[in-house]
């Protein structure tokens, strides 16, 4: 395993040992600059405006999130690994479900 793959993995451990939202914030305020997490949270706000059926432009008039932002959200949501449906299917059940 590269050195790259392991530094991802031992990130990803990281997280996945936080164990309340108050401890998520706290690492993510120290391993982010505040533009990064906004962009993350810019990000997570459109995947949850997509869920709800809201056109790109819709999404951009809302939120202010870019119609470039949406558009590669709405791409990992189609073909990505999974990461944002998974989270959204645990906490927001999709339309079809309700």
């Amino acid at each position: 395993m590269s050195t790259e793959a392991k530094d991802l993995q031992d990130l990803y451990k990281a997280i996945a040992n936080l164990q309340s939202k108050e401890e998520c914030k706290q690492f993510l305020v120290d391993l982010c600059t505040p533009a990064e997490l906004m962009a993350m949270a810019d990000r997570w706000k459109a995947a949850r405006l997509l869920r709800e059926g809201l056109s790109y432009r819709e999404i951009y008039e809302k939120s202010g999130v870019s119609t470039a932002t949406v558009t590669r959200v709405a791409r990992c949501l189609t073909l990505g690994a999974g990461g944002y449906r998974l989270v959204l299917d645990r906490i927001t059940p999709s339309k079809e479900a309700r």
